[in-house]
């Protein structure tokens, strides 16, 4: 084998890896969209709850939030696991609530389970 022959078959591969780790990578985004979408689908289903509890809900690509004037709630999506937090926005020194508590859980059924703690912590 030549060193062109050598040279050209190292880089076929390192580009086989490389375009092998970007589909993996474009699909888990894709999945954890789809997984923040259900979790959204899931927690508009009742809005007068929401309402009642004084709650907005929102998504922006992997994050799914509730909204209060004295607290947020929200989960992120990222790489097959949710990463579940509150915050307290009456102690914070910029719009965005600093998280007080997280929870890192891997299913839309756990992330609605903590989320339902964490609005009946906030609610008490």
């Amino acid at each position: 084998m030549s060193l062109r022959r050598a040279f050209e078959a190292e880089h076929a591969r390192r580009d086989a890896v490389r375009h092998a780790r970007e589909e993996a990578e474009r699909r888990q985004q894709e999945e954890d969209l789809a997984r923040a979408e259900q979790l959204y689908s899931t927690l508009s289903e009742d809005e007068a709850f929401l309402r009642d509890k004084g709650l907005s809900l929102e998504i922006r690509r992997y994050t799914v939030s509730l909204h209060h004037d004295d607290y947020l709630i929200d989960a992120y999506f990222e790489a097959g696991s949710i990463n579940v937090r509150a915050g307290d926005k009456r102690t914070a020194s910029t719009p965005t609530a600093a998280p007080r508590k997280a929870k890192l859980v891997n299913t839309v059924e756990e992330a609605l389970d903590v989320m339902a703690q964490y609005l009946a912590d906030e609610t008490n």
